[in-house]
């Protein structure tokens, strides 16, 4: 830090300026300085709580403010000594800078059309390249005593800078980074597209962790710290020695995502993570608080939801103007600029900052005379110094029993000179002229030629050059290169379906809703010796509603603390059980923290090398219609891992009404490429599912997730019948046939009735009264509207791709069977039905019933008819359906 010394601590931003004492002020001073001097700060620190404790006991309104100088937290007389060469760390930084920036406008001077972006990372290179050279640890291996590797979260904006890296590294070809955001060119030219921002899914031996949904990465990262310290607790895997590092920026704190979890990190002492946010000051378009400041805002924030901080404000060549600064004048002046005129003076040359900074006061203009107008442009901020930022890192680092954030003062665009830095047009900036890239080279004294820095012409210094020798060596020691992207992961056995789904198999006709069918059948794989302890049940406050009450002494539920109370149910059966080892994650009331929860751990495969397989409940409407992004990311990231969507659809949940019900969430999922979605109506249908999804993620390993529908509504279990299992996988399979009564043989009209989930049932019910009335009916069980749709179109394009055996759709081979007009009916809009109508056999009438509009409050009888998808409805538009085909 630039410590305040006692002389201008007196004059420090907050001291009173209506001291009606001065005197006596000065002896509280004094006294309290020759304390510190005397019995040192742990004794100070003790004598200030109690004086608050004092102050508050009294009731006078005053607390402590939470924020600090303007200057750095760690002094320069406490910074450790840096380990580096620092003249080889600032030419490798320089050349990343260059390369980056040559990738960038290269790809925008060919095309014109690709985007990217230079100005975020050139504000942030320095301190991904103190995190490289110092502290981000790679995956030695999964053997005893090898280190599993840190978790880094790059800044997604910063991408260029992290590929430029890897292209010193030789991980990354020169034609790669000519292929910068074109990857479907790329492969032609022998080379690997690279992704616009981290995508796991595009760059799947790269990017470890999606970020380009600002806001999805902090609390991410939250949740993945918090599962690694899940694994330790259960003694599933030692985590202890590992960190979580985060990049992010400041204009990127207004996403809610960013701070809702922040409490939560303090809450469970996570210290094993770190947060680094590059407060350049501006967002995509302009400051991010012009007229306030981000980084006393972002200390209070932080400060006051339990986190450790650490300001990286000023570098190195601050310190001597902070030391000569014997009445306060320059940190007053700083404490007093706001963030838009700060970036006034970032865009600003030498000249301008001595008339308009260091010219506000006399006592400003004698601290700058000794310098040269070049000397005060290069004042660096923080974030640019790579010793500040060693010691800051190393602060974090060794700090305990509190997650760490890292507030580093940078400059958008740093290093671009007239071209960006710090101007308004910054993050936008993707084009430089052969004045600019001039300016650019000398400014990091790059040994490029006139030509080749005009030509972007990409630099790698030799292989046996001092600065490959020392990158290479410091990312052996520190295990490895990053980001990287590793799979291997031993193979999960399933055990046999009917040893806990049996139950659901041939459950007889007992009544029971198919949430009741789940929960019963995870209670079973939980006592499973080799897939149980890897099962991960997570809720976010909804256990009771879902019958999930009999796991919490089962299982336990899990609290990094134990279980310091008496629970007011301690007698029941049911009691609430909190326990280091426990294993179900109750998130409490937050969809976006149990949807991070769940993707730690449906990523812990690839993340940790150890399996595991969460279940994450919920009520469906708040799945993909609120947390949507995130189960995107999810995707992107790989994600292998169950989604219940209970009480789901749009009648099946009857009094809740509009807020609650869901019509919608299987048309959203069905949008993600990697998720299987599935709607069953029976327990049989879903212990099926069920099997078959395990199997296929944990121990074929295949890199997709589930979603599964359950409902609360109890109703007669059928038997799955024989042989119906391939058609509840592939979607949709022939329940039952209906002869028509009292209709001549060989000559009754007949309908086909296709039905999903809640409104099954209905269509059964349909299905008889059209039997009844002479008509006869084929009742088709759907499973999933989407596993149909995507087997359909892969047949269509395989025989627009004139292939031999293109195939015929599932929907359309097992239609072949019946006759007649085809009604869908689903507990969800529309839509969701519309997406099979081009596999319905050609000449034969379709017809959809669904859920469109807003939910309403009633009964589910009620509902069912409002909308039009109860058996009456269904028989209306059957009869409807083939009076149409009569007339033609």
């Amino acid at each position: 830090m630039n410590a305040l010394t006692p002389h201008n601590l007196l004059l420090a931003p907050g001291a009173t300026h209506n001291d009606v004492d001065p005197e006596e002020t000065a002896e509280w001073r004094d006294a309290f300085l020759a304390l510190v001097a005397t019995e040192g700060p742990d004794r100070a620190r003790h004598i200030l709580q109690e004086l608050v404790r004092l102050a508050r006991t009294q009731r006078i309104g005053w607390q402590p403010d939470l924020n600090t100088p303007y200057v750095n937290t760690v002094a320069a007389q406490d910074q450790p000594v840096f380990p580096g060469d620092l003249a080889i760390e600032e030419r490798v930084a320089s050349i990343v800078r260059w390369n980056a920036l040559a990738m960038v406008v290269r790809a925008n001077q060919a095309y014109g059309e690709l985007g990217g972006h230079i100005a975020s990372y050139a504000s942030a290179a320095d301190l991904f390249e103190s995190g490289f050279n110092h502290f981000f640890r790679a995956r030695e291996g999964l053997g005893e005593g090898q280190h599993r590797g840190d978790l880094v979260f790059f800044q997604p904006h910063s991408a260029p800078g992290v590929y430029a890296r890897a292209f010193l590294e030789g991980r990354l070809s020169e034609q790669d980074l000519q292929h910068y955001r074109q990857e479907l060119t790329a492969p032609g030219a022998g080379a690997q597209g690279l992704s616009s921002y981290p995508h796991p899914w595009l760059m799947p031996d790269f990017w470890q962790f999606p970020t380009g949904s600002m806001g999805i990465g902090p609390i991410s990262s939250i949740y993945h710290a918090r599962f690694m310290r899940y694994l330790t607790h259960r003694n599933l895997l030692d985590c202890t020695n590992r960190k979580v590092w985060g990049v992010f920026g400041d204009g990127e704190m207004d996403e809610p995502e960013s701070m809702s979890a922040l409490t939560l990190a303090a809450r469970e002492g996570l210290d094993n993570l770190v947060w680094v946010v590059n407060c350049n000051l501006q967002r995509l378009d302009g400051p991010v608080r012009g007229n306030g400041r981000i980084i006393d805002e972002l200390e209070r924030l932080f400060a006051g939801a339990g986190w450790n901080v650490v300001k990286l404000v000023w570098g190195s060549d601050w310190d001597g103007l902070f030391a000569r600064d014997l009445t306060g004048a320059l940190v007053r002046t700083l404490e007093g600029t706001v963030d838009g005129q700060m970036q006034t003076f970032a865009a600003k040359d030498g000249r301008f900052n001595r008339d308009n900074f260091f010219g506000q006061n006399p006592e400003l203009a004698a601290l700058a005379q000794g310098m040269t107008d070049e000397q005060i442009d290069r004042l660096k901020r923080g974030g640019h110094d790579l010793v500040k930022i060693h010691a800051a890192y190393a602060a974090a680092a060794r700090h305990q029993g509190q997650p760490t954030v890292i507030l580093a003062h940078t400059k958008k665009g740093y290093g671009m000179g007239t071209a960006g830095q710090g101007k308004m047009t910054t993050h936008s900036q993707k084009k430089l002229d052969e004045t600019d890239l001039i300016e650019f080279r000398n400014r990091f004294n790059l040994p490029l030629t006139d030509e080749q820095a005009t030509s972007l012409a990409f630099f790698k210094p030799a292989e046996d050059s001092p600065e490959m020798r020392y990158l290479r060596s410091h990312r052996q020691a520190l295990g490895g290169y990053l980001p990287r992207r590793e799979t291997a992961c031993e193979a999960l056995p399933v055990p046999a379906i009917d040893s806990y789904a049996q139950f659901a198999l041939q459950p007889q006709a007992k009544e029971m809703s198919t949430t009741m069918a789940f929960v019963r059948m995870l209670g079973g794989l939980l006592k499973d010796a080799t897939l149980g302890p890897r099962i991960v049940p997570i809720v976010a406050d909804e256990a009771r509603t879902f019958g999930m009450a009999n796991l919490f002494k089962q299982v336990g539920i899990y609290s990094s603390v134990g279980q310091r109370y008496a629970p007011e149910d301690i007698g029941s059966v049911l009691s609430y059980r909190e326990a280091l080892d426990g294993q179900i994650l109750e998130e409490g009331i937050s969809e976006a923290g149990a949807i991070a929860s769940w993707t730690a751990a449906a990523t812990s495969y690839t993340v940790h090398g150890l399996a595991m397989l969460p279940f994450y409940i919920y009520y469906s409407m708040f799945g993909f219609q609120r947390v949507g992004d995130a189960i995107w990311a999810a995707a992107d990231q790989r994600a292998r891992g169950f989604l219940l969507g209970a009480t789901s659809g749009r009648t099946t949940l009857g009094g809740e009404g509009l807020q609650h019900q869901d019509g919608s969430s299987h048309l959203v999922a069905a949008t993600i490429p990697n998720c299987k979605a599935y709607d069953p109506a029976y327990a049989g249908e879903m212990a099926v599912i069920v099997d078959a999804g395990m199997r296929e993620m944990v121990t074929e390993q295949r890199d997709v997730f589930y979603y599964v529908t359950l409902m609360n509504e109890n109703y007669a279990q059928p038997d799955l019948p024989p042989g119906a299992a391939e058609g509840v996988l592939r979607g949709c399979y022939v329940l039952q046939r209906f002869k028509a009564e009292g209709a001549p043989a060989g000559n009754a009209r007949e309908a086909t009735l296709l039905g999903s989930g809640a409104i099954l049932t209905e269509v059964v019910k349909a299905a008889q009264q059209l039997a009844a009335e002479g008509i006869a009916a084929t009742v088709v069980s759907v499973t999933s509207w989407s596993e149909l749709a995507r087997d359909g179109v892969a047949c269509e394009q395989r025989a627009i791709a004139l292939e031999d055996t293109p195939g015929t759709p599932w929907l359309a081979a097992q239609l072949a069977a019946t006759s007649g007009p085809v009604i869908a009916a689903t507990d969800y809009v529309r839509a969701v039905p519309e997406t099979v109508r081009a596999f319905i056999p050609e000449g034969r009438r379709f017809v959809t019933l669904g859920t469109d509009g807003f939910g309403r409050s009633d009964t589910r009888a009620a509902l069912r008819e409002f909308f039009g998808v109860d058996a009456a409805a269904v028989v209306r538009a059957a009869k409807f359906a083939l009076g149409a085909t009569a007339a033609r």
